[in-house]
């Protein structure tokens, strides 16, 4: 039998389509609670759903960032201790130097020439005078020069002269004054017959002096060299002479001190993350948006020895006196230098890339709140509808039973 075969009142009609109506709006009342949103496709409202989508897929396309940014963090972190270790390797470099420093000089004797006792009728300057170099001019020192060389290039040129002027000499005080200060590592001192002695200095303990002309740089086994000449007479050269027992000493320093330069090595080859190492010339790029626009790259260094400016050292060589040991904490000095200024680009670095991931974390927050306003359902207000549609649909079926009873008094009539 076909529905149109059946007749039903208006007033069953009309509480029918209110009880299915109330059934519908149950149905999607009952759908809201039990998926949280109000929007759950298209056809319940197009613009909040689409907007909520894209909302949806650009939180996800920066979330995905915020794993590599982490990785980038934890590169910088690699690198930062790296470096805070290489610092302490390079102290305790700086630690071996200074104890060379303190050893003896490391030498019995040191290179030292003389020249010739003055002549003719002056008397002898009395040491420890003013003019105890000319004794006022009267002796053949006067008027003579001597020129010292450190270098190729580097030449002093002094003149023994009675008279007050710049580059004369007239005491063996202000020689010795105006050899220090032009960084010459001798020492004069005044014999009793008249003549110089020039010593080299505790410091250059193996330094070799010639008597030339002509500068020669330092042979193996000497920190430095210095050539004398001039118009003076000069006699034979005596070597330096090393102490045995100094130089084992300072030879078991020069071991220690390659040790910890290999330590450096392995160290700053060790300081990686996930393949990449700033400390062994790596590159880190880091994208802080979903269109590739907003980025950065920090660019590595290569901090091995030879980045450093250090070097593993000779025996015989390296620590041999003063000079050398010196030349050694120059190097690490500088590599400390070096070390402390990468160490505060890092910082920078790790600060700006920290300060996005944060930003970033908050960026995905603001989007998925603002998804959620277009599409979450309000649970307080749908519970509040489904009690409401629940009593109507219960007065529905009220109605709708009253309404029938017209139909059932017929129906007792008939019986």
């Amino acid at each position: 039998m076909s529905l149109s075969n059946i007749t039903l009142s208006a007033a069953v009609r009309q509480n029918l389509l209110s009880l299915q109506g109330t059934a519908d709006l149950l149905a999607t009342t009952q759908s809201r609670l039990a998926t949280g949103k109000k929007v759950n496709s298209a056809l319940d409202n197009p613009t909040n759903f689409f907007t909520a989508a894209g909302l949806d897929a650009r939180a996800s396309d920066i979330s995905n960032l915020l794993d590599s940014i982490g990785n980038g963090v934890q590169v910088l972190q690699a690198a930062n201790e790296g470096i805070t270790s290489l610092s302490k390797l390079v102290d305790t470099a700086k630690s071996i130097a200074n104890q060379a420093l303190q050893l003896s000089s490391g030498y019995t004797t040191k290179a030292n020439v003389s020249i010739a006792a003055p002549t003719g009728a002056g008397a002898l300057g009395v040491a420890g005078t003013a003019t105890d170099l000319t004794n006022a001019g009267t002796n053949s020192l006067e008027g003579k020069t001597l020129v010292f060389k450190t270098s190729s290039t580097a030449s002093t040129t002094l003149t023994i002269s009675s008279t007050a002027g710049a580059g004369n000499v007239n005491s063996i005080s202000s020689l010795n004054s105006a050899l220090s200060a032009a960084g010459i590592q001798l020492t004069a001192s005044l014999n009793t017959n008249g003549s110089l002695t020039f010593t080299s200095s505790n410091d250059a303990a193996s330094q070799t002096i010639t008597a030339t002309g002509t500068y020669a740089a330092p042979s193996a086994g000497s920190s430095s060299s210095v050539d004398v000449s001039g118009t003076a007479t000069f006699g034979s050269v005596t070597a330096a002479v090393a102490d045995p027992v100094s130089q084992a000493s300072r030879s078991s320093l020069v071991a220690q001190y390659n040790q910890v330069i290999q330590q450096i090595t392995t160290t700053a080859q060790d300081a990686s993350f996930n393949g990449i190492n700033l400390l062994n010339g790596d590159s880190l790029k880091l994208v802080f948006d979903e269109t590739g626009k907003s980025a950065t790259t920090i660019q590595g260094v290569t901090f091995n020895p030879n980045g450093l400016g250090l070097g593993s050292l000779t025996s015989g060589t390296d620590f041999i006196d003063n000079v050398a040991t010196n030349s050694v904490l120059t190097s690490l000095n500088t590599a400390s230098t070096t070390l402390r200024s990468q160490a505060s680009a890092f910082g920078a670095n790790l600060s700006i890339v920290q300060i996005r991931q944060d930003f970033n974390k908050n960026i995905i927050n603001v989007l998925q709140t603002g998804s959620s306003s277009l599409t979450l359902a309000d649970a307080n207000e749908e519970a509040a509808n489904s009690q409401a549609l629940s009593t109507r649909q219960s007065i529905a079926t009220s109605a709708l039973s009253l309404a029938n009873q017209s139909q059932q008094s017929v129906l007792q009539l008939l019986r």
